[in-house]
């Protein structure tokens, strides 16, 4: 039966990817990754001898035709991975989910790492809604959208880049008081783990002198009348 199984990997610790997921890397026809090179270190690490094909965002929209028509000619089982995490969430998948689905061709996405479920549950924030917001853009729409997020009456998440983080947390000062809090985590299952919560002033003053590494997820308490009022 053709299928496409969309298998999360770890996004720090090597221990976190499931026996499913890599019972069905062995047995798949095909594995397809984001970056092959990051992919054969996870393989080789559990002597999963898998060739590997390249899929990420520059040549997604070239390739993705050729796969559909590979599964159903061929009648194949294939796994999509990105280099860390879900694909589909912020990374490379959602198109060829899409169109798998466009022709009938059966998807199953298994649980696994993602760096969003753990930075908002240890933040202490509210879980019971949430907005994930992803990465927010690099220059256009980034401050009309930056304020829109800031007055949401729920548990707001961001992806962030370690090189753009202050500035990310120093536009957050011009927009949140100091009441409501902020919640940083960055390497997520690492050796280094880091979680760090307080109010965007005192969270900038933290990293202010640090040499900031590892991806980043931003938490934002949400927006209520006491954390709003003006001290």
């Amino acid at each position: 039966m053709s299928a496409i199984y969309i298998i999360p990997t770890p996004i720090g610790n090597l221990g976190d990817i499931t026996l499913r997921s890599l019972e069905t890397l062995k047995n798949v026809d095909r594995v397809y990754a984001e970056d092959t090179r990051v992919t054969q270190k996870l393989l080789k690490h559990y002597d999963i001898k898998q060739k590997l094909y390249s899929y990420h965002q520059h040549n997604e929209h070239k390739i993705v035709d050729k796969i559909i028509e590979d599964i159903i000619k061929e009648d194949i089982e294939i796994a999509i991975v990105s280099d860390a995490g879900t694909p589909g969430i912020s990374d490379p998948g959602f198109l060829l989910i899409n169109r798998a689905k466009e022709n009938n061709i059966s998807c199953f996405c298994f649980p696994g790492p993602t760096a969003l479920i753990p930075a908002i549950v240890q933040s202490g924030f509210p879980t019971d809604e949430f907005y994930f917001a992803g990465f927010l853009p690099h220059k256009k729409g980034r401050k009309k959208k930056l304020s829109q997020l800031v007055e949401l009456s729920t548990t707001v998440i961001l992806y962030e880049s370690p090189y753009r983080l202050m500035k990310l947390l120093g536009e957050l000062k011009d927009y949140l008081p100091n009441q409501q809090q902020i919640s940083v985590s960055r390497e997520i299952t690492k050796v280094y783990e880091e979680n760090i919560r307080g109010s965007v002033k005192e969270v900038f003053n933290y990293f202010e002198n640090k040499k900031i590494k590892g991806e980043i997820v931003l938490v934002i308490e949400k927006a209520t009348k006491t954390n709003k009022q003006t001290e």
